[in-house]
C-alpha cells in the first residue's frame, strides 16, 4: 500500500516537474504551494513515522493528520494567491494554525531525513525572532509577535513561499529530473565504465576510478551523500578487493563525491540559488566555479597518484576493465552527448535554465528510445526505465524541497531580525582591516554552521549570515559567495560531523575517524583554494585573459606542490629538505607576479625531476648503497 502511494506521488511530482519545465511554471504561489505539498506528502510516505516499531499505528495517525493539514494549508495559498500577493492580509488564528501545521511537517520531515541539527537551527531562528526583545547586548532586537511572524512566513512570498522554494520548484527540480533520466537510460553505467577505462590501469587505479566516476555523477546529481551511496557501493568494494586500506578507500570516495558539489553544472544545486541571490546568470556562476573545481580534482588526483606510488597500491586488473569498443558504442555515447548538447544549446541560446534542462531531457528520451528499439529492448522495459527516472526525480526532490523550505524560513527570520548584518559587523570588528583574518574567521564559522546539514541548505545559511562580512571589506560578491560555499561544502567531510565520511565508512566497514583524517588530507587543497580566490580573483573570471592564464598557472603550481606535501612523498631523499622546498614553492605560488610563478614552476619541476632520478638510481643499483625510496616513504 505504502509503496503504491509512494510511487504514485513520485510520478505525480515528476510529471509536474516535466510539465512545467516544458511549458513554464504556474503563478509563483501556485507553483510553489503545489510543489511543496507534493514534496511533503511524498516525504511522509518515504520516511514514515515509527516504521518497524510497535507504535507504528500512532505514527500512521500522526502522518495522516500532518498530510491533511499540509494539503489544506497549501491549497489555501494556491486558491488565494492573488489576494495574498495584492492585499498582504493580516494573520488570523486560522492562519496561525495552518502555519504551525506546515512548520511542524517541514521540521519533522527534515528530522526524519537528515537528523535533528537542521530543524533545531530553524527553531532557533524562530525563537530568536520571537524573543529578541529579551536578549541583551548587540544581538538583541525589538522582537516580533506570532501574528507578524505568521504574515511573514505564510501570507507572502518572503517566508516559506520565497525564492529558495521557487528555485527548487523550477530550476533545481528540472535538473534533478534531467540527471535521473540520464542515469536511468544508461548514463550511469557509461560514466562508471568511462572512469574504469580512463584511470583503472594507472597507479592507484581503483581510487582514481572513484574520483572520476564520482566527479561525473556529481556534476549531474549535485549531492555528496547520494554520490557516495551510488558510486561508493561499486568503488569502495573494488578498492577493498585490491587491498587498499579501508579508511583510505572511504576517504577517497567521500572526497571525490564532495568534489561533485563544487563542479559545474549543478554545484549541489547552489549554482541556481547563487544566481538568484546575486542577480547573476547561471552561466556566469558555472564559469566562475570551473577553474577552482579543476584545481580541486587536480589536487585530489595528484595526491592519490603519489600516495599510490608510495604505498604501492594495485591497479585495476585487465579482466575487470570494459573494452573501449564496448564503452564508446554509439548507443551508449550518443544519448549522453545529445542530452548535454540539448542542455548547453538551451543555456547558450539564452533560454531559461528549466527550459534548457527540458531540452536535455527531450534529447535524452529522443535518442535513448530509438537505440533501445533497435536493440530489441521490450517496450515495457523502455517505459519502465523512463518511469523509474521520473519516480527517482520525485524522490530526489524530497530532501531538497523540504530543506530549502526550512532554509527559506530561516533566511526570512535572519532578514527580519537583521542578525546577518549584526554578525557581519562583529566579524569585521574582530578581524579589523585584515582580509585574511576576516576570511579565516568566516571560513571557520562556515565549517561549524555547515556541519550536519546538506550542502545546499548550508550554503543558504552561510550566504545569508557570513558572505556580507566579506563584501563589507571589499570582496567581490561572487567571490564572497564562492568562498562561503566551498567551506560550507567541506563540512560534509570535516570532523566531527562529516556526513559523507559516515556513509563511506559504513560501506567500507571501517571506523569513521581514520577515514575522516584521510578525507581531510586528500581534500587539503580545497581548504586553501577559497583563499586563492581572494588572492587571484581571475580564477573566477575577474580580469583579462592574460590575468586568468597567470592565475591558472599559479593555481596549478600551488595545487601540485600542496599535493606533494600532503602525500608525504620523498622528493630529494631528505624529508626536511622536501618540506622546506615544497613550502617555498607554495609561498612563491601565493605571491602575485610572473617572476614568482616562473620561479615556483622551475622549483617544482626540479623537485619532481630529482624524485625521478632517485627512483631511476634505485632501479639501477637495486638495494646496493642506496636506501630504498619506497621504504623511506613508508616510514614517513
Amino acid at each position: 500500500m505504502r509503496e503504491t502511494i509512494t510511487k504514485s506521488l513520485a510520478l505525480l511530482l515528476g510529471g509536474l516537474i516535466l510539465y512545467t519545465s516544458a511549458t513554464g511554471p504556474f503563478e509563483s504561489l501556485i507553483q510553489r504551494s503545489i510543489f511543496l505539498a507534493l514534496v511533503i506528502l511524498l516525504g511522509l510516505a518515504v520516511y514514515p513515522l515509527g516504521q518497524g516499531k510497535r507504535w507504528r499505528p500512532l505514527g500512521i495517525a500522526v502522518d495522516v493528520v500532518l498530510a491533511a493539514g499540509v494539503i489544506f494549508a497549501c491549497s489555501y495559498v494556491a486558491l488565494n494567491h492573488e489576494q495574498i500577493l495584492v492585499e498582504l492580509p493580516w494573520a488570523t488564528p486560522r492562519d496561525m494554525l495552518l502555519t504551525g501545521v506546515l512548520l511542524v511537517a517541514i521540521l519533522e520531515l527534515s528530522r526524519r531525513a537528515i537528523g535533528a541539527i537542521f530543524p533545531l537551527l530553524v527553531l532557533a531562528g524562530l525563537a530568536y525572532a520571537w524573543l529578541g526583545a529579551v536578549i541583551p547586548g548587540p544581538l538583541g532586537h525589538r522582537g516580533f509577535d506570532l501574528y507578524y511572524m505568521t504574515e511573514t512566513i505564510y501570507l507572502g512570498d518572503l517566508g516559506v513561499w520565497g525564492m529558495l522554494v521557487g528555485v527548487a520548484a523550477t530550476t533545481i527540480a528540472a535538473f534533478v529530473l534531467f540527471g535521473c533520466l540520464l542515469l536511468h537510460t544508461g548514463g550511469g553505467n557509461t560514466f562508471m565504465d568511462l572512469a574504469l577505462r580512463i584511470s583503472g590501469r594507472s597507479p592507484g587505479g581503483a581510487a582514481k576510478v572513484a574520483t572520476v566516476a564520482s566527479g561525473l555523477f556529481g556534476m549531474v546529481s549535485g549531492s555528496a551523500v547520494a554520490n557516495v551511496a551510488t558510486t561508493g557501493n561499486f568503488t569502495i568494494p573494488m578498492m577493498k578487493r585490491l587491498n587498499y586500506p579501508r579508511p583510505f578507500a572511504a576517504g577517497v570516495e567521500a572526497v571525490a563525491s564532495t568534489g561533485g558539489q563544487i563542479a559545474p553544472p549543478i554545484l549541489g544545486a547552489a549554482a541556481f540559488i547563487m544566481a538568484e541571490i546575486l542577480g547573476e546568470s547561471y552561466l556566469r556562476i558555472a564559469v566562475a566555479a570551473l577553474l577552482p573545481a579543476i584545481l580541486f580534482y587536480l589536487g585530489v588526483f595528484i595526491t592519490i597518484h603519489l600516495v599510490a606510488k608510495r604505498r604501492q597500491l594495485q591497479v585495476v586488473p585487465d579482466d575487470e576493465l570494459p573494452a573501449w569498443s564496448e564503452v564508446i558504442r554509439p548507443e551508449r555515447i550518443i544519448p549522453i552527448l545529445a542530452a548535454l548538447g540539448g542542455l548547453f544549446y538551451g543555456v547558450l541560446s539564452g533560454r531559461s535554465i528549466q527550459m534548457s534542462a527540458f531540452y536535455g531531457i527531450l534529447m535524452t528520451v529522443l535518442t535513448f528510445v530509438p537505440f533501445a528499439l533497435i536493440a530489441k529492448m521490450p517496450l515495457r522495459e523502455i517505459v519502465g526505465k523512463l518511469v523509474s527516472g521520473l519516480v527517482d526525480a520525485g524522490k530526489g526532490m524530497v530532501i531538497i524541497g523540504v530543506l530549502l523550505a526550512g532554509a527559506q524560513i530561516l533566511v526570512a527570520m535572519i532578514g527580519m531580525t537583521g542578525i546577518g548584518v549584526t554578525l557581519a559587523s562583529l566579524i569585521v570588528s574582530v578581524g579589523g582591516e585584515s582580509l585574511f583574518l576576516v576570511a579565516f574567521i568566516v571560513g571557520g564559522v562556515c565549517l561549524i554552521l555547515g556541519m550536519g546539514i546538506p550542502t545546499t541548505a548550508a550554503y543558504v545559511l552561510v550566504a545569508s549570515v557570513l558572505a556580507p562580512a566579506l563584501t563589507t571589506i571589499g570582496v567581490e560578491p561572487l567571490i564572497a559567495h564562492l568562498f562561503v560555499f566551498y567551506f560550507a561544502t567541506l563540512s560534509v567531510i570535516t570532523p566531527p560531523v562529516c556526513i559523507a565520511v559516515f556513509v563511506a565508512s559504513g560501506i567500507a566497514d571501517t571506523n569513521w575517524l581514520p577515514a575522516a583524517i584521510e578525507s581531510v588530507r586528500l581534500a587539503a587543497a580545497i581548504y586553501v583554494i577559497p583563499f586563492l580566490l581572494l588572492i587571484y580573483p581571475a580564477l573566477a573570471g575577474f580580469g583579462t585573459g592574460w590575468e586568468i592564464v597567470l592565475a591558472s598557472c599559479q593555481g596549478v603550481v600551488f595545487v601540485v606542490a600542496f599535493a606533494a606535501l600532503m602525500s608525504r612523498v620523498a622528493m630529494t631523499g631528505r624529508r626536511v629538505v622536501d618540506v622546506v622546498a615544497l613550502i617555498a614553492v607554495i609561498g612563491l605560488a601565493l605571491t602575485p607576479g610572473w617572476l614568482t610563478t616562473l620561479a615556483a614552476l622551475v622549483l617544482i619541476v626540479g623537485l619532481f625531476m630529482r624524485r625521478r632520478g632517485l627512483l631511476e638510481d634505485e632501479l639501477v643499483s637495486g638495494s646496493g648503497d642506496h636506501p630504498s625510496l619506497h621504504a623511506k616513504e613508508t616510514q614517513l
